[in-house]
């Protein structure tokens, strides 16, 4: 696992990885050094055999306020062509793309504001868990500016074309309540219970078939971008692979002993 960073608190426990932003004075807004670092710690869990779920959330009242563009020059700073087209490609998207190819389940705890990146990077995950008090904001057209960080690629895919569309052309708060009735979200709780509602779940998942959950999570975010032959063929595949899992046999035999499966995430 890479070293600690202050903008980020980082703890492993019982095969539970759990990333925190730590920058609550500026709503957990990303610098590029903290968007490298938390790119980072995806990858390592994902190759960990030990971590076996990852937990992303936020200090403070949000979760992540998107880009901290502060000092960086924004949009008004001197540029050459290709230098944004650069760094959102080895920027937001690669950061995007980390949560999307982890293979851990990864569950997003929204615990306050999830703004721009911020947002992508929530919905990102596999599973959504928001606080009562959580808003989503599509915040870019607010200052001028096209959606970045795969936000074209997520929204329509969760929730449709015309609804993506409705929040980005207008950039409106969205509640909690409201996105999990968009499917935005899995579930909404109580700010107070969030912490251990998303434990709750991450426990489950972390004690579940490691593979299989990575498989399984494989298939379905491709089945998006594929054919139904395809979409089969992958499915078969898979199906393969696991088969070959110490999981996979523990779980036919705890089937036919009848008894309950014990899986190790191997």
């Amino acid at each position: 696992m890479p070293s600690p960073s202050p903008s980020i608190e980082i703890t492993t426990d019982h095969h539970v990885t759990h990333l925190a932003l730590n920058r609550p004075e500026t709503l957990n807004a990303l610098t590029p050094e903290a968007r490298d670092r938390l790119i980072d710690l995806l990858t390592a869990a994902s190759a960990d055999p030990d971590v076996r779920a990852v937990i992303l959330t936020g200090t403070g009242r949000g979760f992540c306020a998107g880009a901290d563009l502060r000092g960086s020059g924004g949009a008004t700073g001197e540029r050459i062509a290709g230098d944004v087209s650069r760094t959102l490609r080895e920027g937001a998207q690669r950061l995007i793309a980390a949560v999307l190819d982890c293979e851990k389940p990864v569950i997003a705890a929204v615990n306050g504001t999830a703004a721009g990146l911020g947002a992508h990077l929530a919905l990102a995950c596999d599973l959504v868990l928001a606080a009562e008090s959580a808003r989503f904001f599509e915040v870019f057209v607010r200052r001028g500016l096209v959606p970045d960080g795969g936000g074209a690629y997520l929204l329509p895919r969760l929730i449709g074309p015309h609804r993506a569309k409705e929040l980005m052309f207008f950039g409106d708060a969205l509640t909690a309540p409201d996105a999990e009735r968009l499917g935005l979200v899995n579930r909404v709780v109580p700010d107070g219970e969030l912490t251990k509602v998303t434990h709750e779940w991450a426990t489950r998942l972390a004690a579940g078939p490691t593979r299989a959950l990575a498989l399984t999570k494989h298939l379905v975010n491709a089945s998006l971008d594929t054919d139904r032959s395809t979409a089969f063929a992958a499915e078969a595949a898979a199906q393969e692979i696991n088969m070959t899992t110490a999981d996979a046999r523990e779980g036919v035999a705890s089937f036919v002993e009848r008894r309950e499966a014990h899986f190790r995430g191997r």
